[in-house]
């Protein structure tokens, strides 16, 4: 990936007593799909309007590729916005909607004929111009608003939870469209979501926020795999936070039972968390291992079982291809790999928190 686009220098923000940003900072590359994920009132929308010149920062700067456009109006900025209400215009025709914007910049009819059919193909409309908005699908409206926005060839498309309206099914389909669409139009996409699955699945990079502080950035998979605090850990998929001890490097004490991990450098006799995704958790036949439980819940989820087992006075979510029917006696290995060693939270913003959807 290529250049910095776009850089958020030490940007705060607050509403009334209300502070939604604290002094971030963050860069966004060309070509990028960068995700903004975090529960509700974390300051991602927030982030998302201050690119898009909706709202100014209360300090910090807005650069773009260089110069800074803090005070630029969203106008005069290389960058499109599609709200999760996708505001059409109910008294135009679907081409007349996607031309909008374009009449406003006095293109000439040829052009705006040209740019419409090119906008409507890419989003797999082809032929409905000549349509109204209300005669359109929530799926197919959301595509639209998306014509509507690249016609104006912006460097940048912020989406704003776009696909929260949308059912499952078609939540899914589109997933895949945006990625389409971002490989083809070679535009930086810049998206806002509470959704973790979505956030895994189309992005190039992640950036989880929380209160206003960015907790992590990296790839989905590091995001995953080595969430950096309890609260990624909690937000990113299902997991297992448990208090421990670091004995010595590459060894953990886990419920009071020492386990073999592959981190260093946390020092000797040190409280950490211990992370353990549930299809990371073993189920073996009893002794096999110190660490010794019964099944007391199980869900089939059609891909796999997910189960509680309760060991050590602890309740370990497991997801395993094998059923192990309730009341079965277990003991519970974790290969050393599997094991991710994080620091105590050092303030409330990172400790794992319940999230109500």
């Amino acid at each position: 990936m290529s250049n910095r686009l776009i850089d958020l220098v030490n940007i705060s923000k607050s509403f009334g007593s209300n502070l939604i940003l604290d002094d971030m900072n963050l860069y966004i590359r060309e070509n990028e799909f960068l995700t903004l994920l975090g529960p509700s009132g974390c300051g991602k929308t927030t982030t998302l309007r201050i690119i898009g010149g909706f709202e100014s920062p209360d300090h910090g700067k807005v650069m773009f590729n260089g110069t800074d456009i803090t005070s630029l109006p969203p106008n005069k900025r290389q960058v499109n916005t599609v709200f999760q209400k996708y505001a059409l215009f109910t008294h135009m025709t679907i081409a007349e909607n996607i031309a909008f914007g374009l009449k406003i910049k006095n293109k000439s009819n040829a052009y705006i004929q040209d740019k419409v059919k090119y906008a409507l193909k890419l989003v797999n409309l082809d032929g409905y111009g000549s349509r109204m908005p209300d005669s359109l699908s929530g799926g197919q409206q959301q595509r639209i608003a998306i014509a509507r926005a690249i016609v104006n060839e912006p460097k940048v498309l912020l989406l704003d939870e776009p696909l929260g309206a949308l059912d499952l099914k078609l939540r899914q389909d589109m997933q895949y469209e945006l990625i389409r669409l971002k490989n083809e139009l070679g535009i930086t996409f810049v998206y806002v979501t509470h959704d973790q699955e979505e956030a895994l699945t189309m992005s190039d990079t992640i950036v989880v926020m929380n209160q206003g502080y960015i907790q992590q950035i990296g790839t989905p998979e590091m995001i995953y795999n080595e969430p950096e605090n309890a609260f990624v850990a909690d937000f990113i998929g299902d997991s297992n936070i448990l208090p421990s001890t670091m004995i010595r490097d590459e060894l953990v004490k886990i419920l009071d039972v020492n386990f073999a991990c592959i981190d260093k450098n946390f020092g000797e006799n040190k409280p950490v968390d211990v992370v353990i995704r549930p299809e990371d958790v073993e189920l073996l036949a009893p002794d096999k291992t110190q660490l010794n439980g019964e099944v007391t819940h199980l869900i089939f989820k059609g891909v796999h079982y997910e189960m509680e087992v309760v060991a050590n006075g602890f309740t370990w979510l497991v997801h395993s291809t094998k059923l192990f029917p309730v009341g079965t006696k277990i003991s519970i290995y974790v290969s050393p790999e599997n094991i991710q060693i994080m620091h105590k939270p050092v303030s409330v913003d990172e400790e794992a928190v319940s999230i109500d959807e």
